[in-house]
């Protein structure tokens, strides 16, 4: 009880909590407005990954069969041309000072067997299992600019903090608890992922939404990115172009104002 006559002394302020940025994902086809005009993107002193270096990793015994088999083939083949193409290139813009954005590379890739993903995979559980994986030597040890893309086979579910893939995204990318720079590529199994496209088609340009942003953004909300709009493929999904007989994402352009 308060003494007659005396106010209650104010209780301290609770302390902030610094606001996590949400994983940035690939939404459903026809989730997202037209790119808004206003869209820019600004850089928020963190890393990028000036050489990107991906290294694919096949998720579960389903991708050593037909026609998985023959879809992780050419999904390799896909990211040997795009990481040195002009997709890549035009990313310069978001050059900095002091990180200077180039052509990548293809490093490796691996079909893990050794476990499966189950019926529904979290993402927490997607994270250790690329984490064994490099401890294990199968797939290679990170550098500052390793990406490792791993993809579902048809079937499987993934559980990012509640929100299931051909529900509310088809894709993301973020950085692992190991510090790992990851991206996560479900096997697009409804309408929503697909975007009127074949599958294979939307799972190029699925994964080059996620390379681009991966590269200018690699810790979600820390590199080249936009408060009200995201990063540069969020703002432009799933507006496409044909490039080196694939289907990729346009990305917006702060130089064009516009998704190029």
């Amino acid at each position: 009880m308060t003494p007659k006559g005396k106010r209650p002394a104010p209780r301290p302020a609770a302390p902030q909590q610094p606001q996590e940025c949400p994983k940035r994902i690939v939404p459903m086809h026809g989730a997202r407005r037209v790119a808004p005009a206003a869209a820019h993107l600004t850089y928020r002193g963190g890393p990028l990954l000036t050489a990107v270096e991906v290294v694919t990793a096949f998720w579960g015994s389903a991708w050593s069969t037909a026609p998985n088999a023959t879809t992780a083939e050419r999904l390799n083949e896909f990211f040997k041309f795009i990481v040195a193409s002009d997709y890549v290139k035009q990313l310069a813009e978001y050059n900095t000072p002091e990180q200077t954005i180039g052509p990548g590379k293809f490093v490796a890739t691996a079909v893990v067997t050794d476990t499966e993903p189950g019926a529904t995979v979290s993402d927490g559980t997607i994270q250790q299992m690329i984490e064994a994986q490099v401890a294990a030597g199968a797939l290679p040890a990170a550098t500052a600019n390793t990406l490792y893309f791993t993809f579902l086979p048809p079937g499987v579910t993934v559980d990012a903090g509640g929100d299931q893939s051909c529900r509310v995204f088809c894709g993301y990318h973020d950085r692992s608890a190991g510090g790992l720079y990851y991206a996560v590529m479900p096997h697009p199994d409804c309408a929503g992922c697909l975007g009127g496209l074949a599958a294979f088609d939307a799972m190029t340009s699925v994964s080059s939404h996620e390379l681009a942003e991966a590269i200018t953004d690699p810790v979600p909300g820390q590199g080249w990115y936009d408060d009200a709009n995201g990063e540069n493929a969020d703002i432009c999904a799933w507006q496409n172009k044909p490039l080196g007989g694939y289907q990729v994402q346009l990305l917006w352009s702060n130089k064009a104002g516009a998704c190029v």
